[in-house]
């Protein structure tokens, strides 16, 4: 299962959107605090995400949290910043692949880029755009993660492909 990361998001509708493609790819979202926003049931069911329930949700404190409950993270972590060198085209994602997003005021830790500098990815744009929105990247890095190992899980015709 894909892993999605989302260190100390700030935005609520993000998240909200990120969760939808989540519940769509049957990928697991992870939460690394603080969050700009409140995950509990209740402001979950105001908010009306109807999908949240179809969405395996886990949360920690900060990334050595993380990296302590889930050490497999290290082996196949793939970090998305504007900063990077290489083209997430460039990078072999698994099934299992954990992909990490940054807040969207400031991006992943630069420590935490340093630490992988050799997983670092990013979404080709023009010089002058600062960057996509976060949930933008999402979906793209997601989707082109499910391209490469076949969509697993995931059904690849609609109901138009009955007669």
């Amino acid at each position: 299962m894909l892993n999605i990361v989302l260190v100390e998001p700030e935005i609520p509708q993000n998240c909200g959107n990120i969760a939808r493609t989540c519940a769509a790819t049957g990928s697991r979202l992870h939460l690394v605090r603080p969050l700009g926003f409140d995950i509990s049931d209740r402001a979950v069911k105001r908010a009306g995400l109807d999908y949240w329930n179809l969405v395996e949700v886990l949360d920690y404190e900060n990334l050595d949290d993380l990296f302590r409950r889930c050490p497999e993270a290290a082996a196949d972590a793939w970090l998305t910043t504007t900063k990077a060198p290489r083209s997430y085209a460039s990078a072999f994602f698994t099934p299992d692949s954990w992909l990490f997003f940054g807040k969207e005021t400031a991006g992943l830790p630069l420590s935490f880029r340093e630490r992988f500098r050799d997983r670092c990815i990013r979404l080709p744009m023009v010089s002058e755009a600062r960057s996509l929105n976060l949930s933008n990247t999402v979906a793209v890095c997601v989707y082109e993660a499910l391209r490469q190992t076949g969509f697993p899980g995931l059904l690849d015709a609609g109901e138009m492909s009955r007669g």
